[in-house]
């Protein structure tokens, strides 16, 4: 049954307060056992705000999206980029100018009506396909899998999409969260308590990196949905900011609802505005020996 926000409120805060311990973590199968040592890997999450009808038309056009992009890749170094709001004609379209090196895996949002139909969300301009998430990537990647979670009855569905990269025997996950008020039969309900679970179940306790638009604030004190978090993020897995002080904004709004985590070492962190969506780039650079 969906828990409410009120009823768990309470619980949830003492246990942000006081629990450090970590969560039971899935180990993915299908890595390779052997894998490049000394070696980084770069990986990059941004919300392309693709979707022109969701208030993204004056977010730059559909080249200065696909541009940049590209120099999440090139320029910034990222092997690996999460992707959210993208429109896969645009994916495409970037990894095959990166080259035939570089791989894709893609989830469409759908929408569920108020009579019970289930419908492919498209983007608006022709050719550019459906809209979802997506993991670009300059390895083949493996075990691509979808993660069931919670999901509003009535409303945008988004979703968590994972895959392995054997070549540094890393899980990845990229996720887009429902915010507050995403069910219209149920405006109340909370699903991002349930969907970070599950995000979190997905990944190993060390060889993973996982994050996306979550959609909620870090957790503290001034972020009433701290309750949302489980106890994996920030303690069992560091994220990409973790250790700045202040973690940086990565919305126009001066919010912070991008994020990386990672059980490997993090040797680089930044954020990188684009200029070509409401949200920035977050980079982070990790140790895979």
């Amino acid at each position: 049954m969906l828990r409410s926000r009120g009823r768990r409120a309470a619980a949830a805060a003492a246990a942000l307060i006081g629990l450090v311990a970590a969560a039971v973590l899935a180990q993915s199968s299908g890595h390779s056992r052997s894998y490049a040592s000394g070696r980084s890997l770069t990986v990059a999450t941004w919300n392309m705000c693709g979707v022109r009808q969701w208030n993204c038309a004056d977010t730059g056009t559909r080249a200065e999206k696909e541009r940049e992009l590209r120099l999440l890749a090139t320029r910034a170094g990222a092997r690996v980029v999460f992707l959210q709001e993208a429109c896969a004609g645009d994916v495409e379209a970037v990894r095959g100018k990166l080259g035939p090196s570089w791989h894709t895996a893609f989830r469409s949002y759908s929408v569920r009506d108020r009579v019970g139909r289930v419908s492919t969300v498209r983007c608006a301009d022709p050719g550019q396909g459906p809209a979802g998430i997506a993991i670009l990537a300059a390895y083949p990647l493996s075990s691509v899998t979808e993660v069931p979670s919670q999901q509003p009855t009535m409303g945008l569905r988004r979703g968590i999409l994972c895959a392995s990269v054997a070549a540094h025997q890393v899980r990845l996950c990229t996720a887009h969260l429902s915010p507050a008020g995403s069910d219209w039969a149920h405006p109340h309900w909370e699903f991002r308590d349930n969907q970070l679970k599950a995000l979190v179940a997905a990944v190993p306790a060390r060889r993973t990196v996982y994050g996306g638009d979550l959609n909620v604030n870090p957790p503290g004190p001034r972020n009433p949905a701290s309750w949302v978090w489980p106890s994996g993020p920030y303690t069992v897995h560091r994220e990409c900011d973790q250790s700045s002080g202040s973690p940086r904004s990565t919305h126009v709004s001066g919010h912070k609802l991008d994020y990386l985590f990672t059980g490997l070492p993090r040797t680089r962190c930044s954020v990188r505005d684009t200029g070509a969506s409401d949200h920035f780039a977050l980079i982070m650079q990790v140790r895979t020996d």
